[in-house]
């Protein structure tokens, strides 16, 4: 009974609440433009997750995305829920299965999908930038596009990424940055360039 309640019905609620947050915010949409028909490497901070899912299906409405996820009970959850709200998954993180997570979005991109990455994730420091990404948008000299989700109101949590769950009946502006590479750049060069992108629309700080 546990095991289906964890499975099953508390990410069938939660992705409720994710619907009704987004569904009682006035929303304001500023999109850079993007080719359609290349796929990109989707970035977002961890702690500004929870509203990416229904940012992206309004952005690339027939688009196909799979999120990487970790592989623990945590990582698990978070699947499921973005499984309800149109994302896919793939097993794997920095931490726990980051060889095959890191072959399975290669493959992804290169089938014409999208994939979507949180740098910080799953367990932080907060704002870093993990190798994984790097590697995947130079092997396959993807684009990245950064996230962002600005609500006027909102609770934080005091998790290492501060979480944000904005509140119901405010407004929550929608940001998907333009489109950048870092093909050719060194590890570093190119994660300073990311963290960069991530924060030009991120107030959350």
């Amino acid at each position: 009974m546990k095991e289906f309640l964890r499975k099953t019905v508390i990410p069938y609620l939660l992705q409720l609440f994710v619907r009704f947050i987004y569904l009682t915010n006035k929303k304001r949409y500023f999109y850079a433009k993007v080719d359609e028909k290349r796929p990109l490497i989707i970035a977002m901070w961890h702690g500004d997750l929870l509203m990416q899912p229904l940012n992206y299906r309004h952005f690339r409405k027939n688009g196909k995305v799979k999120v990487i996820v970790s592989e623990h009970r945590d990582g698990e959850l978070i699947k499921k829920i973005v499984q309800y709200l149109g994302v896919g998954g793939i097993d794997g993180s920095s931490s726990k299965g980051g060889l095959k997570a890191l072959m399975n979005a290669i493959k992804e991109i290169k089938q014409g999908n999208d994939v979507a990455i949180t740098p910080d994730g799953p367990r932080g420091p907060r704002f870093s930038v993990a190798n994984g990404i790097v590697a995947i948008a130079q092997k396959t000299d993807c684009q990245i596009v950064a996230l962002n989700a600005q609500p006027s109101k909102y609770w934080q949590f005091k998790s290492w990424d501060k979480f944000v769950v904005p509140k119901p009946f405010g407004r929550i502006d929608f940001y998907v940055g333009e489109p950048f590479s870092i093909t050719g750049l060194e590890m570093d060069d190119a994660k300073a360039l990311i963290r960069e992108k991530l924060h030009q629309n991120n107030v959350m700080k």
